[in-house]
C-alpha cells in the first residue's frame, strides 16, 4: 500500500474542511444571534415591567375625585 493519498482523497479532505468550516462558522454566527436575541427579550421583559410598575403608581397618585358635568348652553 502507498503512503501518499491519492488525488480523489486529497481533493475528497478538501471539501469536507471547506464544509466543516463553513458549517462551523455558520453555527457560530447563529449561536451570537441567539445571545442578541435573547439579550433584547430580556431587557424587553425589564422595561415593560418599569413601565408597568410606573403606570401603577401613577395610576394610584391620581386623586379620585368625580369629574365635573358641563354646564347646559341655553
Amino acid at each position: 500500500m502507498t503512503d501518499t493519498p491519492s488525488k480523489a482523497r486529497e481533493h475528497a479532505e478538501s471539501a469536507f474542511g471547506k464544509t466543516q468550516s463553513q458549517f462551523l462558522a455558520r453555527s457560530r454566527i447563529v449561536s451570537e444571534q441567539d445571545a442578541v436575541v435573547q439579550a433584547r427579550d430580556e431587557k424587553t421583559i425589564r422595561l415593560r415591567e418599569l413601565r408597568m410598575a410606573k403606570e401603577a403608581i401613577d395610576l394610584a397618585s391620581v386623586p379620585s375625585t368625580p369629574v365635573a358635568k358641563r354646564a347646559a348652553k341655553r
